[in-house]
């Protein structure tokens, strides 16, 4: 069975509006929700970027039901993972089964910001695998020391921490990392309706969920819908690994003066307000293998974008 989710944008939005959006989502019968975790917008225009777990002891006040996700966390270089399995443990108790913990290797935006070297992919590979060792040894509750390459942890011990293991989900978008995700976590956590990443971790013998997350704006014209995310979200148009590699807001600023009207449909963002173009993308994220797709609203149209579901999209997939 499919479930269908809602972005928490966390670069777009301040805590409170963000626990507001996840009552609304719940209130609209989406089956989960998915949260960003980022200590910078990509653009200044974004204009937020709250400190996730606050935000997620908010959302668990407001919510009874619905599953919450952090798609994702880089629990390496910005954060000791000693803190992020803090964090996570805490949040894990509040919201209980409805948790899942989404893992990646990052991006040099946000994991810079310390002073330390943004290392190579293979290397934030190597760190993520053992912050998940260190962060798996505390959720048990019993006292961790831990003398690795990256990490060194001594006499530590949660005192809150949840009955069973956090879920993990481990972020991919190429075969590589996708065959890491099917060894290692619970789950792949992917963008786009892209199949390579659910191909690679299924033959590498994954077997979890597959969650992957769908832009799009709806608005009360296509027009308006292109020009909303050519101001506010022209990030998601630039190509390659830049995304990763860029330190700054400014920095992916002046690569979005490269993107042009056209480059936002064929990023695949959905930007047309019939309901069919919506139900549309989420079933080609289904052909493509994944079981849990997530759509976020680029902009300020939150409510509207959330009406048009629960009225027209989400009865399609009952």
């Amino acid at each position: 069975m499919v479930k269908l989710g809602y972005t928490l944008s966390s670069e777009e939005f301040g805590p409170q509006e963000l626990v507001d959006i996840a009552r609304k989502a719940e209130e609209a019968g989406f089956d989960f929700l998915s949260i960003s975790d980022h200590f910078h917008p990509w653009v200044s225009a974004q204009g937020e970027s709250p400190f996730v777990w606050s935000t997620l002891g908010g959302i668990a006040t407001v919510t009874d039901e619905i599953e919450v996700g952090v798609g994702v966390t880089c629990p390496t270089i910005r954060i000791h993972p000693v803190n992020v399995a803090h964090a996570v443990a805490t949040v894990d108790e509040m919201l209980g089964d409805r948790f899942t913990f989404g893992v990646g290797t990052g991006e040099n935006l946000n994991e810079h910001v310390t002073g330390e070297r943004w290392p190579e992919h293979d290397v934030r590979l190597e760190m993520l695998d053992e912050a998940m060792d260190v962060m798996r040894s505390l959720w048990t509750g019993e006292t961790t020391s831990h003398h690795g390459e990256h990490y060194t942890v001594e006499n530590a011990k949660l005192f809150t921490v949840p009955d069973e293991q956090p879920t993990m989900i481990g972020s991919a978008f190429g075969p590589q990392t996708a065959e890491w995700v099917a060894e290692t976590t619970d789950g792949l956590w992917c963008s786009g309706p892209k199949s390579e990443p659910v191909e690679a971790y299924e033959d590498a013998g994954g077997e979890g969920p597959k969650y992957t997350q769908l832009h799009g704006c709806y608005a009360d014209s296509e027009d308006e819908a292109i020009e909303t995310i050519l101001e506010q979200w022209p990030n998601g148009s630039i190509p390659g690994e830049l995304g990763q590699e860029l330190p700054t807001p400014v920095h992916f600023e002046q690569a979005a003066q490269m993107v042009e009207k056209e480059d936002i449909a064929e990023a695949g963002t959905t930007t047309d307000p019939d309901p069919q173009a919506h139900i549309d993308s989420i079933e080609q994220a289904i052909d493509a293998g994944y079981d849990h797709v997530y759509v976020h609203q680029i902009g300020e149209e939150q409510e509207k974008a959330i009406e048009l579901y629960e009225e027209d999209v989400l009865p399609s997939f009952d």
